[in-house]
This record gives structure tokens, sequence and C-alpha cells, in this order.
């Protein structure tokens, strides 16, 4: 073994390092400029582009394909390094527009998904293409430029000359397999358990390198699309095990107070609880809201749980109270399983399902999605007179306006009903201002002056504030959207259908805006007309736990009577809401993995990426960090840990009942049984 080791040594030292770096200009170049372009991507979304594994993971990755080149011929190379840079070069433009929008990394089997931004393309263009994400292209311009100046000096017949083919190959093969070997040697099961489970994706490009996280993408999505052959029965087991554990959920105060009430539920368009707490110069952002909120339950610690399917996959969140699927959207990718919903729940109790959206029914793919969620009739685009856009299509006001005709027909002729309206105009880019009405995102303060005459006046000084920013659009937008829901309910109740109606209404995401329009908003100092300075006292930072926690939305269940007026403070995520609902409603899920809310005093929320929340502690699992919510917790060790289990647990169930289409190939099974 020592002789062995010796003649490696040997050899290393005999080998000709300037020859090789002479005659192998192009192939380096490739090399660094790759690595370079990975750790870039990394500066500009997860920040830590000097980490030592991330690199190494990455040049491994680079050099096994870059390898290849020595099976071609001198002159033929450039082709393929140039074929292998634009691929590469590509996943570094995708993967930094998905970050800018999605705060996570894309993936192959999004592609159908990333198609429906041909609906939204113009909010694409406006609020995420940015100059950062065509820095990227410099590495295929500098493999061009290099392969230029060496073919001008003849270099590639001075390289056929010289050179084994066979043995650079080889070499070059070998190093990147050692590299890689070196690589995973430092890799804990901790990362290989989120490897394999693909749902953090900021945490595997942070450890992984972007170029080896998306290859294991590709693994995984093409594992996706073949599940139905392998792991059925783990997954099923897993299944029947975690249903017959799970506690059926208690009867409380709130059990079927709303029993054979019609349900409206408003799907409200990327509205959070920040437009509901913000006011200028006395003026509310939501007066509307407001009201409905102190008059009926608030859910104040709401959070929705979507993942890149986004407004898709909060309906499915919120119907279903299962989670997003690991890779892709339900609504794309798997629309076509069996799932418990509540609308089913209540169908089965003799209501009429609907759902109406201004939008097109391709969109998100709802024409299919919809049926599945078990909606009876979906009013699309194709229903409505679009006799007034704003933003991305029919103006809310009109859309309800018109919507609500449509659920009086339905109403006489179907009987009591269940009907979500999805909201359109409160969407990015938040730039129609024109058509948003009236309303200053300024300061205004009366000040004294002395005037000209040596009179003491008072005048009015505006300072600009938030005027002319993305978060001041944004605000413009939500009150817009708040006066057409003040008009929904008023024309709702002059139609006479609010007397025996709840009223639902939830946000379905935030508005995706950058931490830099929060530092403004937080931090402005008027006599400067920008924000203080971060030693200021009054500076308030606007870290990662503190955009976190911002970005939960409003969740309201209102009744004309107002009978039920009370604020629930409890941590709650989107797929709390279905047994929480049905509850209320007198229905009884089976499949849910959140929880009825009205039951606990305390909860956990398990975010997609695996991070989690509950009243005392927000958990990041990307860093296995966290922020403490309650001053009087103590921190428990062993409680983190049981907490990641659950939140681990939940994810995996939900994305095999997905996956294997659980629900459907279980009740198949028992039927079958019984039948025997």
């Amino acid at each position: 073994m020592k002789e062995k080791i010796k003649k490696y040594i040997n050899k290393a030292k005999e080998f000709d390092y300037k020859e090789y770096a002479k005659t192998n200009k192009l192939f380096i170049t490739f090399v660094i400029t790759s690595l370079i372009n990975g750790m870039l991507l990394r500066f500009l979304t997860v920040h830590n582009y000097f980490a030592i594994k991330p690199i190494l993971a990455d040049l491994a990755l680079i050099l096994i394909f870059a390898s290849f080149v020595y099976l071609f011929k001198p002159r033929n190379r450039f082709k393929y390094l140039l074929i292998i840079s634009v691929l590469f070069t590509a996943i570094c433009v995708i993967n930094s527009l998905y970050y800018t929008y999605y705060m996570s990394f894309a993936s192959f089997s999004l592609i159908a998904v990333s198609l429906t931004v041909v609906d939204v393309g113009d909010a694409v263009v406006k609020n995420v293409l940015q100059i950062k994400d065509f820095i990227f292209l410099w590495q295929p311009i500098a493999l061009i430029i290099v392969h230029s100046m060496l073919k001008k000096k003849d270099h590639y017949n001075l390289v056929a000359k010289k050179e084994n083919k066979k043995k650079r190959f080889t070499g070059t093969l070998i190093s990147g397999l050692v590299v890689y070997a070196l690589f995973f040697a430092t890799v804990t099961s901790t990362e290989y358990s989120r490897l394999s489970k693909q749902w953090n994706r900021e945490f595997l490009v942070t450890k992984f390198g972007v170029y080896t996280y998306q290859l294991n993408d590709l693994f995984k999505s093409l594992d996706a699309k073949f599940n139905t052959l392998f792991g059925y029965d783990n997954a099923a087991k897993d299944f029947r095990e975690f249903y017959s554990e799970k506690k059926p959920s208690q009867e409380n105060e709130y059990t079927g107070i709303f029993k054979d009430k019609n349900v409206i539920v408003i799907h409200a368009e990327s509205i959070q609880n920040v437009a509901l707490n913000t006011s200028f110069n006395g003026n509310e952002v939501t007066p509307n809201l407001n009201r409905l909120k102190n008059e009926g339950m608030y859910f104040s610690n709401y959070y929705a749980q979507a993942s890149s399917g986004t407004s898709s996959d909060s309906e499915f969140t919120f119907s279903t109270s299962l989670l997003p699927v690991t890779n892709g959207a339900v609504a794309i990718s798997y629309w076509n399983r069996e799932y418990e919903t509540l609308q089913k729940l209540l169908k089965n109790a003799g209501y009429r399902t609907i759902s109406m959206h201004a939008n097109t029914g391709s969109f998100w793919n709802r024409i299919n999605f919809h049926n599945s969620l078990g909606y009876d009739k979906f009013y699309s685009k194709v229903d409505y007179e679009i006799d007034e856009e704003i933003g991305l299509g029919l103006s809310d006001k009109s859309f309800f306006r018109q919507s609500v005709q449509k659920l009086k027909k339905e109403y006489e002729e179907n009987g009591k009903f269940y009907a979500t309206l999805i909201m359109l105009s409160n969407h990015t880019p938040f730039d129609d201002l024109d058509k948003y009405g009236e309303f200053d995102t300024d300061i205004k303060e009366e000040v004294k002056t002395i005037n000209e005459n040596g009179e003491e006046v008072i005048q009015e000084v505006s300072y600009p504030y938030m005027e002319g920013t993305k978060l001041g659009n944004y605000f413009k937008s939500v009150h817009y959207a708040d006066s057409a829901l003040g008009d929904l309910v008023n024309d709702l109740d002059a139609n006479g259908l609010l007397d025996n109606t709840v009223l639902v209404i939830y946000g379905d995401h935030d508005a995706k805006l950058a931490k830099s329009e929060y530092v403004r908003m937080y931090n402005y100092d008027k006599q400067t007309d920008d924000v203080l300075d971060k030693d200021d006292e009054n500076y308030v930072n606007i870290d990662y736990y503190w955009y976190e926690l911002n970005r939960s939305v409003p969740f309201i269940i209102w009744t004309k009577d107002k009978q039920y007026s009370k604020k629930i403070d409890t941590a709650m995520g989107m797929y709390d809401a279905m047994p929480t609902l049905a509850n209320m409603l007198g229905v009884k899920p089976t499949y849910n993995i959140g929880n009825d809310i009205m039951n606990l005093k305390d909860n956990i929320v398990v975010f997609p990426n695996g991070n989690w929340l509950t009243n005392n502690i927000y958990y990041n699992s990307q860093k296995d960090q966290y922020k403490i919510l309650n001053t009087d917790y103590i921190v428990d060790k062993e409680e983190i840990s049981k907490n990641n289990d659950y939140t681990s647990k939940r994810l995996d169930i939900s994305n095999d009942i997905i996956l294997y289409d659980l629900i459907k190939n279980e009740n198949d099974r028992l039927q079958r049984v019984e039948g025997n």
C-alpha cells in the first residue's frame, strides 16, 4: 500500500502543470467560470458563497461533466463545452429568477407550472426580472472570447499533437469523482435525509451547491413520475399508522354552530395582516376588513403554507388540510388524485358547491383542479363580462357585482351553497395606480410658521414616506381590494344573501415584497427622506425572522348577526382552516393533517421548507436556528427535536398521500376487504 502511495506521489511530482495549463486553457476557463457562477448564485440568494462544501460539490460535478470533452477532437471541444456552459448558465439564471419571486429554487417538475407564468407575464417582467439575473451570462461569453483567441493562435492543432485523450479523460473523471468522495465524506445524516426528501431547497443549495441540487432534483422529479412502481407499500403502511394513531377531533362549543348555513369563502389575493394594521394620516388601509375582523372571529396569527404553486397551493391546503407537494404543484401535476375536501364533505350534506374566478379556466389548471376539489360548478372568465380591467383582468368590484347575481340564481335554484370567490386585482406588480382610487401613503403634518406679516399660521407639510415605493403601491392596491369587499358585503345584504350565510375571508399568501420596502416603512426619517442609520436607537432591524413572521395573512369568519366576535391568537396554518370550519359546519374530516384550532391553546404550523412555528418559537430548519417569540418560554432541546419530527412526519405523509393517491387506493382496499 505504501508503495502505491509513493508511486502516485512521484507521478504527481513528475506531472508538468505548466504544460497542462498551456494545453487546457479552454477547459480551465470553463471550470473556473462555472464555479464562479455557482458561487455568484449563492451570493445573490442564500449568501454562503465562500462555504467550502458547496464549492467542492460544484467543482466535482463540473469536472465530471467537463471530462467528456476529451472524447472529442480538440477543434470540436468548444461546441461541447459551450452546450454545457449554456446549460449551467441557464440553471443559474432560472434559479435566480425563481428565488426572487418564490424565495426558493426551481425544480424540473415545475416546468408545467412555469408555463402558467405566460398568463402573468407582465407581472413577471415588472416585478421579478432584475439586472442581477443576467449577470450569469458572462460565463458563456467569456468562453466564446477565449475560444476565439485560441483559434487565432492555432492552439487546437498544437494540442492535438501533444496530448493523450484517453489519459486526460480518465484523469479528469477520476479527479471529479475523488472531489465528490471528499465532499460526501463531510455530509451529515441530516443532510443526506434532506437531499433525499428534497423539500428544503434553500438548505440543499446552501450545503450541496446549485449544480448537485439540480441534478438531484432531476432524479427526484423522474422518480415522482414512476412513484406508482416503487415505494407504495411503505407509504401506505406509514399512512395507515399515522391515521390509526391520530386522535379524532373533539367536539367543542363551536361544533355545528353554522350547520346548514350558506358559506361564501373569499380567496383574498396577496392580502397580509400588515395591511390591516396600517394607517396613513388616520386613514386605514383596510377599513372594511378591520370592521369585519372586529365583528367576527379573527385569527390573527394565521399563515399561508404555499409553495411553488402559490395561490393554487393555498386553495389546495385550505380545502384539504394537506400540505403542498414537494415537487411541482398539485393543481398542475396531481389534480387527478382523490382528496378529502371541505367541498366534498358539504356536498354529502346537501350543499351545492361553486367556485368563481374571472381568469381563464386554464390558469393553474383550475378547470380540472376545481372539479377534483369537489366543486359542482366553476365560473371562469368566459362567464363574465370584462367591462372594467385592473391589473391582470376583470376588476374585483365588477367581479363581485356580477358574482352576486350568479350566487342569487344558484341559491334560488339549488338551495344552500358553498361558494369560493377568488379575487384578482390585488396581484403583483401593484402598478395600476390610476384605477385604485385616491389613497395617499405620505405623511402629512400641520406645522406652525410665521408669515411675512409676522403672524402665526398653520401649514400642512407633506413628506413622501411610502409614496412611489412598491410597498406604498401595494397599500393602495389593498385599499382598492378592501373597498371592493365592502361593496360585496353591501350587495350580498341587499340581495338577501347574508341572512343565513357565513362569510369566510382568507389571504392566500403574502405579497412577496423585498425586505428593503419594510426597512423604509419602519425606519423612515422624514427630515432626510431616507432611512435611519442602523446605529440609531430607534432603528427596527428587519431580519429573517421579522420578515417571515410579517408574512402572516388574515383569516376571518363573519356573520351578519355578529354573534361570534372573538380574536384568536393561537399560531395557525392554512391546513388548520378545513378542520376548524368543518367542525363549525357539522361535518367530520378523516384525512386532515391540520387541527381544529378551537381545541388547542398551542399549535405547530409546518411550512413546506421544513420551518415551523408555535406561539413560543419560530424555527429555521435551514440553519437549525430559532427565534424565541414568548419571553417567558424556556428553550427545551427535546421539544425542538420533537417538533422537528412532527414537521417531518406531516410533510412526508402529506406528500405520500398526493404522490401515491393513497386516499383513493386505501379506500378501494377497505371496500375490497369489506366485500370479502
